[in-house]
This record gives C-alpha cells, sequence and structure tokens, in this order.
C-alpha cells in the first residue's frame, strides 16, 4: 500500500535531472502501480497516482530506453498525452508496436508523428488502422496554431504531401471499391421516394471535405486509373451545390448587421468548368447501377440521382442531351417505370413516386410515348384533398398580415403541398418532345383549384397557358373554388 502523500515526492523526483539511473526503475515501478488498500483498488488514491505519472511522463519517457520499463510507462499514457509527446518527437515511430498493442491509432497520433519528416511514412501506414470516420480527420486536425512544441511557440511544419494524397486516396478508396461491385444495401428501399441520393453516400462527406480542399487537382483527379471514377460522381453531386453554400456563407459573413440585402445576390461562378463537366461524362448516368436486381426500385432512384446531377448542373442539358435521353428511355424501359403497379391494401405510398418521376422525365426525356405516358400517369392521380375551412376567429388573427388572397384555391394547393401533381403537369408541358395532346388531356383530369394555379403562376408555353384557360369549369364547382367545409 503506498502513501498517497509520497505520490508528490515520487513525480518531483522523476523529473529531475541529476535523478540516478540506477533509480529510474524504482520511480517507474512506483508511479505505474495501481493505488490499493487492504481490501482493494483504491480508486481516489489511483487518481492522485494517474496525475503524478502525467506530469513526469514525459521527463521519464525522455530518459528511459529499456524496452520494458518504456512499454509500461507508454501504456499509461492516455490518447492526448501520446499525441503531444508524438509532436515533441519523445514518442515515435519505434514505439508503435508498445502504443498500439494496448490501444487502436487515432488521428491524434498519426498528425503527432508526420510533424517529423523521418517518421511520415510509419503515419502514413497508420491509416488503415484509424475508423473510417477518423481519416479526414488527420488533414482537418492539421491546424498549426494547436501545434507546439516543447518549451516554445513553434508552429507545425506544413502538412506533408504524402499524407494529404494518403488521406485523400484512403477517403476516395470505399466509393471507388463500391463503383466496382455495387450492391443494394440492406433497409435502401425504405429510404424515401423523394431523396436524392441512396447508395453513393458511402463516405461522400469525407471524400468531398478532401477534395474540396485541392480544387486545382481536380483535372487530373477524375483522370486517375482507379480514383477517377469516384471523384466524377463526387464532383458531379457536390460541387456546385457546396459552392452555392459557400457563397451564401460569405455573403452572410460579410453582411455586418446581419440583414439580407436589397436585390438578388450574385449567383457564384460554377465550380466546375466546362472541360471539367465534360470529364465528368462517363459518370454521368451511373453506368456502374445499371445492372442492379430490383429493376423497378433502383431504376426509378438511379434516374431521380440522374435528374438531380442535372438540375445542379444545368450546362449538362446541352453538354450530354444525347446520353440523357438515352439514360432516360432505357431506365423507364428496364423498370418498367410508367407501368401501373397492382396496389397494396397496405401500401400508402404506390402513387408517391409518380410526381418525382414525371418532373424526371419532363428533364431528362425526348421520348414522347414515354412524356405522354407521365401525362397520363399524372392525370390518374386523386384530386387535392385540401378544402377551404370555415372562417374561424383564431386563424383570422393569425393570419391578418397574410392579406385577403390567404384562402384563394391556388395559395391553398401551395400552402398544403397539393400543387405538385399541376406542377410537374407544367414541366412536362415545357418539354418540347412532349405531345401537345396527351397534355391537354390531363388537364381535363384537373381540379378547378389546379387550373387556377396554372393561371396565377402563368410559367410555360402559350398554348399550355391557353389549354388550361379553355378547360370547362364543372357544373358543381362555383368559379372553380375549393368548396367550404365546416370544422
Amino acid at each position: 500500500m503506498v502513501n498517497p502523500r509520497t505520490y508528490p515526492l515520487w513525480r518531483d523526483l522523476a523529473m529531475r535531472e541529476d535523478l540516478p539511473k540506477e533509480a529510474l526503475k524504482t520511480v517507474v515501478e512506483a508511479l505505474c502501480t495501481p493505488a490499493r488498500r487492504p481490501y482493494g483498488f483504491d480508486s481516489r488514491t489511483d487518481r492522485w497516482r494517474e496525475e503524478a505519472l502525467k506530469a513526469a511522463l514525459p521527463a521519464l519517457l525522455a530518459r528511459t530506453s529499456a524496452k520494458r520499463l518504456r512499454n509500461r510507462l507508454l501504456a499509461q499514457a492516455d490518447e492526448k498525452t501520446l499525441s503531444a509527446l508524438a509532436v515533441e518527437g519523445t514518442v515515435s515511430a519505434a514505439d508503435l508496436p508498445a502504443v498500439l498493442r494496448t490501444r487502436g491509432a487515432w488521428a491524434g497520433l498519426v498528425c503527432g508523428l508526420a510533424q517529423h519528416p523521418d517518421q511520415v511514412e510509419a503515419a502514413v501506414a497508420l491509416l488503415p488502422r484509424l475508423p473510417s470516420h477518423e481519416v479526414e480527420r488527420v488533414v482537418r486536425d492539421w491546424d498549426p496554431g494547436l501545434s507546439v512544441r516543447a518549451g516554445g511557440t513553434t508552429p507545425a511544419p506544413p502538412l506533408p504531401q504524402a499524407l494529404f494524397d494518403a488521406v485523400l486516396e484512403a477517403c476516395l478508396t470505399p466509393l471507388a471499391a463500391y463503383l466496382l461491385l455495387p450492391h443494394l444495401e440492406e433497409g435502401w428501399e425504405a429510404v424515401s421516394v423523394f431523396s436524392k441520393d441512396w447508395s453513393l453516400e458511402l463516405g461522400s462527406h469525407q471524400a468531398w471535405a478532401m477534395l474540396a480542399r485541392c480544387p486545382e487537382r481536380w483535372a487530373e483527379l477524375v483522370a486517375h486509373p482507379t480514383l477517377g471514377t469516384a471523384v466524377q460522381h463526387m464532383l458531379l453531386d457536390q460541387a456546385e451545390i457546396r459552392a452555392q453554400e459557400d457563397a451564401r456563407s460569405r455573403a452572410a459573413d460579410t453582411d455586418p448587421a446581419g440583414e439580407e440585402l436589397p436585390g438578388a445576390p450574385p449567383a457564384p461562378a460554377p465550380a466546375l468548368s466546362e472541360d471539367l463537366l465534360l470529364a465528368c461524362l462517363p459518370a454521368l448516368c451511373l453506368p456502374e447501377l445499371a445492372e442492379l436486381p430490383s429493376p423497378h426500385l433502383t431504376a426509378r432512384k438511379t434516374l431521380h440521382h440522374i435528374a438531380h446531377r442535372v438540375h445542379n448542373n444545368p450546362r449538362l442539358s446541352d453538354l450530354a442531351a444525347a446520353q440523357l435521353h438515352a439514360a432516360a428511355d432505357a431506365l423507364v424501359t428496364r423498370g418498367q417505370l410508367l407501368s401501373l403497379p397492382q396496389k397494396q391494401a397496405d401500401d400508402h405510398g404506390s402513387d408517391g413516386h409518380i410526381l418525382p418521376l414525371a418532373q424526371d422525365l419532363a428533364l431528362l426525356s425526348a421520348n414522347p410515348d414515354h412524356l405522354a405516358g407521365a401525362c397520363a400517369r399524372l392525370a390518374s392521380l386523386d384530386q387535392p384533398a385540401v378544402v377551404s375551412p370555415t372562417p374561424n376567429p383564431t386563424l383570422i388573427r393569425v393570419f391578418d398580415s397574410a392579406g385577403p388572397d390567404h384562402d384563394r384555391p391556388a395559395k391553398l394547393l401551395e400552402r398544403h403541398s397539393e400543387h405538385r401533381r399541376v406542377q410537374a403537369l407544367a414541366a412536362l408541358a415545357a418539354n418540347p418532345h412532349a405531345p401537345h395532346a396527351a397534355v391537354t388531356d390531363a388537364l381535363h383530369a384537373l381540379h378547378p383549384a389546379e387550373l387556377a394555379w396554372i393561371a396565377e403562376n402563368a410559367e410555360g408555353p402559350d398554348w399550355f397557358l391557353g389549354a388550361a384557360a379553355a378547360v370547362p369549369a364543372a357544373e358543381a364547382e362555383d368559379d372553380g373554388l375549393v368548396n367550404a367545409v365546416a370544422r
């Protein structure tokens, strides 16, 4: 049993420069032996021992070369302490076997070792041992302001290029491997039909964080023999979205009052040049996913993913028109996306995919038959369920500032997201390949409130607006207004 009052003495003794070498073993044993009482382990006293050991550890490790004693000291240190000692050079690559014997690798250890040129290779070799979510953190945590060397304020050296390249490759490799052998992830079918991505999220956050740090290398990376395809997918999915987010963030930072400035903010410059977009075209239509099983599910998700890319990069509509049209045709045919499914009794969302499907075809397809089929599917959907409520004093007070047009049919539809069917039909009408007759037939199936929505928004080709205005109102309707019901 050790008297806790002696731990400060052992600490001071360990830090003395004139400590005899013969006494070193005794000091290490005293500071590394857990505190005990006659009845067992003494946690309170052991905390004092740990504090004394932590303070003395740099001095002890600097003087201890015997493997057994050194390993015992390393086993007692926590990750933060070991990272700091690696920065100082007290812990080196030669200590890795002892460190890894009792714990896994972590980002701080990699950063600490890599600050010494002769240990960069050993630091890179640790990357496969890191948990996947910590790999990118090696670069993120390389902050010169946080790395201070012993006895001074010397900042960390620049991040070694070899370490950056290794982290970049480690973050992109999972996606590259998935694309070589794609498979359905368990439970992905439950993802909402409105989800933009479904399988290519694998490693995307870390991979994009690394790509965003080296835009000057994108042209080189899209042609990489093993990682190029993954880079193409990442740039198509993320580059423009992140550029817009960064532009909004910068605009908010430059407004000291935190108020919205008058006028629309200038659009940010495209993140991808035309040459880069052309270099990414091989990945545009996700050819790796073309042969996945369950095409009635995977084809719809793939089509939606492609449409999302075109929405983010509108220049693709011209640069890759033929490729997009061919992909849309193949996916609709293989997945039988326009076939009427047999509705199951417990299938409450069987029609939920029609709206995004129609929007996607309006953007991607040049096939008149497929566009006509989308119009027919829209016409077959249920009518909007929104009705105008009986005037309520509470609601009148709440919405008094909204103006007298608050309960107009078109506004009611938008407020309850019931305008999406007519919005999809308007998008189909804007496609020059859509048969006018199919669109006009669908107009006759719309609710009068949906026709009012077309008139108020007044967007679309003239023939479409004229055809909507010419649809006769049903006798049961009062000028196309939605009927009121009692609460």
